[in-house]
């Protein structure tokens, strides 16, 4: 959302414009020109079970994979092609105990003053709600509902941006989100089907849900940058998502609107389903920027802004030997 969003509880739009702290992050590509994206990144380092991982206005220069509750997760962040100051995005992997930890990604509001601010006060309360929740005997759900809410009471006060959230909880084999504003999850299968999607927080995502947009015409609508729940505002409201249970071969993937505002949900899912999962991710980075630096045509989206993607998988079963019985 860094060059776009500004969505707040009244509908407002976004606004394009630079974060107000800028520079390139040390060690990064020029912005919004990922090297190429089959080239590994530095391994980030997520093994302990106490282990926190929070990107705040990073840029990497390719997607990362790490082993992750029980699966293997891949992220990429990065600025905005248009952007020279920071990515308002931010990102977390957040481990609570041996089998569950939860995955994030904040939009900060680009309409709005300090959107990358904002963004990195949601993933820092949410791992700082996390380890509370951990030290005292609480659930992890209580943990994930304890960050919107002291996030955004610290947005409020802190800052003056706003941002989106999205939060989805893994326990084992199960996921379940939850979010505030347009930053989508997607749980599909290995043959394609989509068996959860969030609806975004906005008056277009509504209007698509309920039948009345078709979603093609959605890509190009000229109020879908507006939305209408985000952190930072008096009425924020926390979704909370069904509970979700994973094949091992199914896809969990969380991210920004410079993924889903450049590629339809049809286009993602077929590229993300398949495949090893650090390479699905990479050809959706590149589709992404090649779709940011091109025009917008007949259907064709075109709408430079900060991109995070999140995808996760369960561990395959283990395959134990098998001994078949003679007919």
């Amino acid at each position: 959302m860094a060059g776009e969003r500004g969505g707040t509880g009244n509908g407002a739009g976004k606004g394009s414009g630079p974060a107000p702290n800028g520079g390139p992050t040390p060690g990064a590509t020029a912005p919004g020109a990922p090297t190429d994206a089959r080239t590994p990144a530095a391994p980030l380092d997520l093994t302990r079970p106490d282990d926190t991982w929070v990107l705040k206005a990073k840029d990497l220069d390719a997607p990362a994979l790490v082993d992750f509750a029980g699966g293997t997760a891949v992220v990429y962040t990065h600025r905005s092609p248009q952007r020279e100051s920071a990515n308002q995005d931010s990102a977390a992997a957040l481990h609570f105990d041996g089998r569950s930890g939860v995955l994030a990604v904040a939009d900060g509001a680009g309409g709005h003053a300090e959107g990358d601010r904002a963004s990195g006060l949601a993933v820092t309360h949410l791992a700082k709600s996390l380890t509370t929740a951990r030290e005292t005997g609480r659930e992890l759900r209580d943990g994930i509902l304890d960050a919107f809410e002291s996030a955004n009471r610290a947005i409020q006060t802190k800052t003056g941006g706003a941002t989106t959230f999205l939060v989805v909880e893994l326990i084992g084999t199960t996921v379940r989100v939850y979010h505030a504003g347009d930053s989508m999850a997607l749980v599909m299968g290995q043959r394609g089907l989509l068996k959860h999607a969030t609806v975004p927080h906005s008056p277009v995502g509504y209007a698509v849900e309920a039948g009345i947009l078709d979603a093609d015409d959605a890509m190009s609508h000229h109020e879908r940058h507006v939305i209408s729940n985000a952190l930072g505002v008096e009425s924020m409201h926390i979704e909370v998502g069904p509970l979700v249970r994973m094949a091992p071969r199914d896809t969990l993937l969380l991210a920004s609107d410079g993924l889903f505002d450049n590629l339809a949900v049809p286009e993602i899912v077929e590229v993300a389903r398949k495949g090893p999962l650090r390479k699905g991710v990479a050809e959706l980075v590149r589709l992404s920027h090649e779709r940011m630096a091109g025009p917008a045509g007949e259907g064709v989206p075109s709408k430079p802004d900060d991109l995070t993607i999140l995808a996760w998988r369960p561990a395959p079963p283990q395959r134990g030997n098998r001994l078949r019985t003679p007919t």
